[in-house]
């Protein structure tokens, strides 16, 4: 297959949610690097953990196997010989969840940034130790193929996990992937605080060093496109974090006075 077919085929019909057949549960990896190495070292240590490995040296060429082959798991290179990992990362985002570990040579900070911006779950620079890494894989499949109910309802906002919709009062509303991911980790702990670094490691997979702010840029977008309400849906806990916030089955429950709880950022 060519480079323009192969970029072609990346079809949302080819990336459904992939999890382990019960009755053969292996974990399959994809590893896209250039270096054979690197390749060697991945392969070994995975293979040893009990880990099904397939592995490529080019972004089109991994465009193929993830086509074809359908893992649990991207280890991504960001320097390849035609179509980059940055590109290729972006490009599988556009249809798939399936978790990215980015591990490059590129250690700026500017290309942490990109690559994380991008859809990557984590991202590691080279040289890494396996440890490190197989860590870091564990970490991002605990996220990923954690058991969750497909649809949650809270009063009249219905988010459905299986196609990544969400409704409120039955208009549809349209949220960004990082945005689905925040209100769905909120939507599954209700009424319960969840600190600002447990949202990180949870929604972003890796330490955004220590710059909380990020959250409060999302928290505001859920809050503009889900309620405008001063006293909605997701709560601010004053130095904690976040909850969200069930609504009371009666119109006659008193607005919440709580001086802990402030809606403002």
């Amino acid at each position: 297959m060519n480079n323009s077919a192969a970029s072609n085929n990346l079809r949302s019909e080819h990336f459904q949610r992939s999890t382990p057949d019960p009755s053969n549960p292996t974990i399959r990896v994809l590893v896209v690097d250039d270096e054979q190495s690197i390749i060697d070292l991945i392969e070994l240590g995975l293979r040893y953990e009990g880990f099904e490995v397939q592995s490529v040296q080019s972004g089109y060429a991994g465009i193929e196997l993830v086509n074809a082959w359908c893992p649990h798991l991207i280890i991504l290179d960001g320097n390849l010989p035609d179509l980059d990992g940055f590109s290729l990362c972006h490009r599988i985002r556009q249809y798939s969840d399936v978790p990215i570990v980015m591990l490059t040579v590129r250690d700026e900070l500017a290309d942490k940034i990109k690559g994380l911006e991008l859809g990557a779950d984590d991202y590691l620079t080279k040289p890494f130790h396996f440890s490190e890494l197989l860590a870091r894989i564990r970490a991002a499949l605990r996220r990923y193929l954690a058991p969750t109910s497909s649809i949650l309802t809270v009063g009249s906002l219905t988010l459905n996990a299986d196609t990544r919709e969400v409704w409120r009062a039955g208009m549809p509303v349209e949220l960004t992937r990082k945005e689905f991911n925040l209100l769905h980790l909120l939507m599954q702990h209700p009424d319960r605080v969840l600190e600002r670094q447990t949202i990180l490691d949870r929604v972003w997979g890796y330490d955004y060093y220590d710059d909380t702010t990020v959250i409060e840029v999302y928290i505001s977008n859920l809050r503009n496109k889900l309620d405008r309400d001063p006293h909605g849906l997701i709560r601010t806990v004053r130095g904690i974090g976040y909850m969200f916030k069930v609504p009371p089955i009666t119109n006659s429950s008193a607005v919440e006075s709580d001086s802990d709880i402030q809606t403002s950022l």
